[in-house]
């Protein structure tokens, strides 16, 4: 068993690679700025030395978005200096998006600057670029849905949808003390427009919107639109974007009948 350090060990992926790989036994040390055990700051690098402190592994899950992902490199940077005091780590293994080297958004080339970053540090090294997670497009459509009649989304674009469990699993298989470099590439089971998962989530969640395709412009459009981000010949998931929008009805819907009960009960 080792120790493994992940960083984001609470957010949406992050908190289900740390369940995956204590279940197998591991100990294994969750990161964020809140943690009660391993409070670590990566933007400042605050704490980080006191949780690599004898850790073979690292699972690099953190990430952020804001600003097009500017504080993931120095994040980052931070992170490669801790590992190289700490002596003990053989393996970093990094969370990466299929299509950063391919597709000019801002987010993609952190990406890629920070996969470069961790290749040019001489530690040991696993790269595993996947699809977008069934989590993104749903957020991308709620955002649309805001609006009482339609929902507009960026047409002309396809999406390879993945499930971020299955995700997790592969990283806990990749977290090792041995580096296996740059690994295959992870896509979703199935392709199909924006658009289209746009009128399957809002079916199965119940909302009636005209779902308008909307073109963009720039590069990091047409980038997506020539399908950088898609890799066809590894569709190697098996949940489908179907299968995650009925899952997320039914969730809100006990939520919903949860909540009324709540409310009846303080009714009375």
């Amino acid at each position: 068993m080792s120790t493994i350090l992940v960083t984001g060990g609470t957010g949406t992926l992050g908190v289900l690679v740390v369940d995956r790989l204590r279940d197998a036994g591991h100990d294994v040390r969750a990161l964020s700025r809140h943690a009660p055990e391993y409070p670590v700051d990566l933007r400042n690098g605050s704490g980080l030395d006191a949780a690599m402190a004898g850790a073979e592994v690292v699972v690099h899950c953190a990430s952020d978005t804001r600003g097009g992902g500017k504080d993931d490199v120095a994040a980052t940077r931070h992170l490669i200096d801790a590992a190289r005091r700490a002596g003990t780590v053989t393996n970093i293994v990094y969370i990466s998006i299929v299509g950063v080297d391919v597709v000019p958004l801002g987010y993609y080339r952190t990406k890629l600057r920070v996969e470069r970053l961790l290749e040019e540090s001489g530690l040991g090294l696993t790269v595993l670029r996947t699809t977008q997670f069934h989590d993104l497009v749903a957020q991308v459509v709620e955002t649309t849905a805001k609006l009482p009649l339609v929902a507009p989304v960026p047409g002309g674009v396809r999406v390879q949808p993945i499930a971020v469990d299955e995700v997790a699993d592969r990283l806990a298989e990749l977290a090792v003390p041995t580096p296996s470099g740059r690994v295959t590439d992870m896509g979703g089971p199935e392709i199909h427009t924006l658009p289209d998962l746009a009128r399957t989530y809002l079916e199965a969640t119940g909302r009636h919107r005209r779902v308008i395709p909307v073109p963009l412009a720039g590069k990091a459009y047409a980038g997506f639109k020539r399908g950088g981000h898609l890799t066809p010949s590894h569709a190697v998931g098996r949940g489908t974007f179907a299968e995650f929008a009925e899952r997320a009805a039914g969730t809100a819907a006990d939520a919903a009948a949860a909540a009324a009960a709540a409310a009846a009960r303080r009714g009375r």
